[in-house]
């Protein structure tokens, strides 16, 4: 049997992983087995732990955020209920939300109503009044009509900032989402527009500690990025107009960069309808994205794994592995996939890794995808055992 283990690749021996319940009990060379146990012979597949996707989105049945936010929350509710089990079956078996998905939701898939990836959420995502989360489609002279959507609400001031993500933490939310630059489906702002003060970042920083978690923030450019590190943001979404010198920065410090490729490539395609000037700001991140990733790369940015997809595009989630592996190594990304983003969301050890007192969280495959990530992506009975909190979801083997 041949182990990936979150972030070394173990081949040439034989191995033995242990199961009990819904958690790894030991990782060692194969022995006989004891009175009682259930034995799996795995030969040559390959064993690796269930994929994470930090940045997903469960609120988005439209690349029109606009169509998502006239939904009834129930109907809402169901579109999500459908990404996340079908991002079950693709071998992702967690899912931080990056904005949308609210405590319920994840209560649910807790109580099996939804046979999805655990789920953590950020809530609705906070943006400042004519940022990247504030979706009011047309001109409104008159500064006093907020907007509240499916992903995101708008809030301006350090106090206001401060009182939603206290809202926010009361309610159950995992983490805190905000956004710092300027973004690509929202209607009125450039993608280099600086977002919230500082005294605002800060508030939603100093707030997020206080209950021993983090705040995530979208940040596209080099000086939104830089804002986020010397600020205290754990992590920074997308980062794909990074240029060298940041990435040095980032590399020095205690962020993460959660690089998200396959939208940005989906966008340009021109096979779907996209709001006015969303095609000119898709096509200027593009541009620069392969090299942010070369840079993160040569300076030992620690980068996790995002999705980030939305509506129509929802089901391609295995490609964005694909295209990080032809910039940084299949190893690499694996390793993004899995222990990185346990490391972000404050769960090393507890998911993305194959080791005593983790969740048994296991994907098992014929082939190997170190040699070979077709092997994952491509093939639609890739995995003869999928698993997640020690409980089959795929099940090839034992049927075999």
């Amino acid at each position: 049997m041949l182990v990936f283990d979150g972030h070394d690749y173990q081949k040439g021996k034989r191995w033995s992983v242990s199961i009990e319940r819904d958690r790894i009990v030991a990782v060692e060379e194969a022995h006989p087995a004891e009175e009682g146990e259930q034995v799996l012979e795995l030969g040559g597949k390959f064993l690796m732990p269930g994929l994470i996707d930090a940045h997903f989105h469960a609120n988005s049945p439209s690349l029109n955020v606009g169509v998502a936010d006239r939904l009834a929350e129930s109907h809402l509710a169901q579109h999500a209920r459908k990404y996340l089990e079908e991002e079950l079956l693709r071998g992702f078996t967690t899912v931080r939300d990056a904005g949308g998905a609210d405590p319920g939701l994840a209560q649910a898939v807790r109580e099996g109503l939804i046979v999805g990836p655990d789920l953590y959420v950020s809530g609705k995502a906070l943006s400042q009044t004519g940022g990247h989360g504030d979706m009011r489609e047309g001109v409104q002279l008159c500064g006093c009509a907020g907007y509240t959507g499916s992903l995101s609400c708008v809030v301006d001031g350090a106090d206001e900032v401060r009182r939603h993500v206290r809202e926010l933490l009361r309610s159950g939310v995992d983490q805190i989402k905000i956004f710092v630059s300027g973004g690509v489906l929202s209607p009125t702002d450039p993608i280099w527009m600086e977002q919230f003060i500082d005294a605002e970042i800060l508030a939603a920083v100093e707030e997020a500690e206080r209950r021993r978690t983090y705040v995530m923030a979208h940040a596209h450019t080099s000086s939104a990025i830089q804002r986020c590190v010397r600020l205290g943001v754990r992590s920074i979404e997308h980062g794909l107009l990074m240029d060298e010198k940041t990435a040095d920065i980032v590399a020095g410090s205690e962020s993460y960069i959660v690089a998200t490729l396959l939208i940005v490539s989906s966008l340009i395609s021109g096979r779907l309808p996209l709001p006015p000037g969303a095609l000119e700001k898709a096509k200027s991140v593009a541009d620069a994205a392969v090299k942010a990733i070369e840079f993160g790369d040569r300076a030992g940015v620690r980068f996790g794994f995002g999705t980030d997809l939305l509506g129509e595009l929802h089901g391609m989630e295995l490609e964005e592995l694909v295209l990080r592996s032809s910039i940084s190594g299949t190893l690499a990304t694996l390793r993004s996939a899995t222990t990185v983003n346990a490391e972000i969301m404050g769960l090393k050890g507890e998911i993305g890794c194959i080791m005593p007192g983790a969740r048994a969280d296991i994907l098992i495959l014929d082939a190997n995808p170190i040699d070979d990530i077709g092997a994952l992506v491509h093939n639609p009975g890739a995995y003869a055992l999928l698993m997640k909190n020690g409980v089959a979801v795929v099940d090839r083997l034992t049927a075999q």
